[in-house]
């Protein structure tokens, strides 16, 4: 087992290597194109290479989009087999934190939640690749308040790093009543950007495809880089007419890195995306939306 996790470690991180060469040659393929297209001189540095570039050019149809990346093999069976999520928290948890852990595990279908005693990252890592886990779920806390959930896709990553606040959980809220187990439908409003569709890929990754006729719904508002997470089931009070009601829990999530690699390699992981507040623009920028 150890073997052939290391020889698909080592395939995957050529298959990531060679992407550079790739988009390169993809690159001079598409100024090439568009010289002889517009009748133009071909530009200096691609005329020695121009005559294997137009044969390559011959061989590309009209359906293709462009070069594979590793983000095609990290989900590349999303949506055609479930998600398997396992929910666990930081070491020594609250009861509070214990409380938020078996909320979680009602909100994304197929989870499982593990208490995490004192095992540590990399057995952890090991034991959810060996039983066919996709997803690792870690949420941790600060006093009792939840204040951080990892989300990290396996086997080979990315890995998610959020911060929470504003958490309002389903057991704070009196007379609630049970939670819808179906699969939810899902709502991502403003994930513009190219980071904000790495996000909302990597939220959108963890729960099933929905039946048509759920009553669940799910939604990640984006306003200023704080993601909304909301929960709602709905019914139909007449033909025109629905009634929507909140089932919880709520919080606001905040990114604050993405990295390459799975927990267990988090320190020498590649850091594919980080949040630099204090940076003088920090404030004015948005990451997830391009309005």
């Amino acid at each position: 087992m150890l073997r052939r996790e290391a020889r698909l470690r080592r395939e995957y991180l050529y298959r990531k290597a060679q992407e550079a060469k790739q988009h390169s040659i993809e690159d001079k393929k598409q100024r090439l194109k568009r010289a002889l297209e517009e009748n133009r001189l071909i530009p200096t540095e691609i005329r020695r290479e121009a005559l294997t570039l137009q044969k390559q050019l011959e061989f590309d149809d009209e359906g293709g989009e462009g070069v594979s990346s590793h983000m095609d093999d990290e989900y590349k069976w999303a949506g055609v087999e479930d998600p398997k999520v396992m929910i666990t928290t930081s070491r020594d948890p609250s009861s509070r934190l214990k409380m938020f852990a078996k909320e979680l595990k009602l909100v994304f279908p197929n989870a499982q939640r593990m208490n995490r005693g004192k095992h540590e990252m990399g057995a952890l890592v090991r034991a959810c690749k060996a039983n066919e886990v996709t997803d690792l779920v870690i949420v941790h806390e600060h006093r009792g308040m939840p204040d951080g959930l990892i989300v990290c896709h396996l086997p080979f990553g990315p890995t998610a790093y959020f911060t929470l606040c504003n958490v309002v959980m389903r057991h704070d809220i009196p007379d609630l009543g049970t939670m819808s187990e179906a699969h939810p439908h899902l709502v991502f409003h403003n994930f513009t950007s190219r980071l904000g569709q790495r996000v909302s890929n990597i939220m959108k990754y963890l729960f099933p495809v929905p039946k048509d006729d759920s009553r669940r719904v799910i939604t990640f508002a984006n306003q200023e880089d704080y993601i909304s997470f909301r929960h709602h089931v709905y019914k139909k009070t007449d033909h025109r007419n629905i009634e929507l009601s909140e089932v919880g829990p709520r919080f606001e999530m905040k990114l604050y890195m993405i990295k390459l690699g799975t927990l267990e390699n988090a320190g020498t992981a590649e850091v594919e995306w980080r949040w630099h507040p204090y940076t003088n623009t920090a404030k004015k920028r948005k990451y997830l939306t391009n309005e």
